[in-house]
């Protein structure tokens, strides 16, 4: 039979996560099994060429059921049932989807927070009369929900890579939105130890009379950056007579740092772990485009008296 679609798909995934599974991966044999998907189906490429319709839905299955709780993930690629997950097994035996996680307040604030855009699903038409929303509008939210989801899956990876790899990361990144002029020479990761030392510096001018200086922490997503690594930053500029500089972490900054940052004479700039997954996406630093939709409409000008 076809692929199901990823509601249908979630308790299965669930509960082959609560039978062991450790990754999406290792669920699509007993999916294929258990709804007699050939191997044809189970082998059919999406549009971009690079992943089946059921790999495609089961991650998006898995990927709802954590919002709401249910799975939990210690390391990249390995995910482990909660025990609310189980508890969810047991109450609802014949099918778990949206409606049913959307009782889940976690699951719910995340929907919200993403403006509650529409679930992905079968390639479908919404009508001004069918829906709020219309066709654009509703490619718009599609395309914001599959950005949260990759900002997410992509600040995850950035968390694995090794200090050194971080560091040259966020010159890269920084060159790719035209510091330095968009020279890659003009760049360099620096990767000084101790507290408040300087990562990486970019040049803003062929002799470097103009540079912007780089501090970046690799925090796991609780660990705020306090206004003490701030304040040794700025130190650091101030050994090196530099006015700018840019300071980025993979979690967040406290109120207190924010503070600080706008009080004192340096121009520094701060970038959280959202704002830089954001921005690699938009600058395409360790990202690619896989497909690309053009959406045209009726030229008026064309059409209008010679």
């Amino acid at each position: 039979m076809p692929v199901p679609d990823y509601q249908t798909l979630m308790r299965p995934v669930l509960q082959a996560f609560a039978d062991g599974a450790l990754n999406v991966g290792q669920t699509l044999p007993g999916l294929q099994a258990q709804f007699g998907i050939s191997d044809e189906e189970a082998q059919e490429l999406m549009p971009n060429g690079r992943k089946t319709f059921l790999a495609d839905r089961a991650h998006w299955a898995r990927t709802y059921l954590s919002k709401a709780g249910c799975l939990t993930s210690p390391k990249r690629n390995v995910h482990e049932i909660t025990s609310f997950g189980r508890e969810l097994l047991q109450r609802h035996p014949d099918r778990i989807d949206n409606a049913v996680l959307a009782q889940v307040a976690d699951f719910k604030d995340w929907k919200d927070a993403s403006a509650q855009t529409p679930e992905p699903k079968a390639p479908a038409v919404s009508t001004p009369e069918t829906s709020e929303q219309t066709p654009e509008d509703a490619i718009a939210s599609l395309h914001k929900q599959i950005s949260d989801v990759l900002a997410q899956d992509l600040l995850e990876m950035v968390l694995t890579v090794t200090p050194a790899r971080f560091e040259k990361l966020i010159v890269d990144l920084l060159i790719a939105m035209g510091y330095g002029g968009g020279d890659p020479a003009m760049g360099q990761s620096i990767g000084k130890s101790g507290d408040g030392g300087i990562d990486g510096v970019i040049n803003e001018d062929a002799l470097g009379l103009d540079a912007v200086y780089i501090q970046a922490k690799r925090y796991a997503l609780d660990n705020k950056v306090g206004r003490p690594a701030l304040q040794a930053f700025v130190g650091s500029l101030t050994g090196e007579g530099a006015s700018k500089g840019v300071f980025v972490t993979t979690s967040d900054f406290s109120k207190e740092a924010h503070a600080y940052v706008d009080r004192i004479q340096q121009r520094i700039v701060l970038i959280n772990g959202d704002r830089l997954a954001r921005l690699m996406i938009q600058h395409e630093v360790g990202v690619r485009a896989r497909k690309v939709y053009t959406i045209r409409s009726v030229d008026e000008d064309y059409f209008g008296d010679f």
